[in-house]
């Protein structure tokens, strides 16, 4: 795998938080510390590039409240979340 360079901001905040972006991915994330902002930055561009997360199981659903069987799209496109 070839490493990517990506052109990082960081912001310390006047509330005290560290806010993190990446222009290119167009993404960006916040944390308490530089270490937390990156963090969450590096979980965020991963999410956008679509390298993470799965299609949610039945009981997943459920325990956000969600009943799979009451709730079909139908002749309607699925939310991206739901794909």
């Amino acid at each position: 795998m070839c490493a990517q360079k990506l052109k990082i901001t960081l912001i310390l905040n006047d509330d005290g938080w560290w806010t993190a972006k990446n222009n290119k991915v167009q993404v960006a994330s916040q944390g308490k510390t530089r270490k937390e902002a990156l963090d969450n930055l590096d979980k965020a561009i991963a999410l956008k590039k679509g390298k993470t997360g799965h299609k949610p199981t039945e009981e997943e659903l459920k325990e956000v409240g969600i009943e799979p069987k009451n709730n079909s799209a139908k002749d309607k496109e699925l939310p991206d979340i739901l794909k």
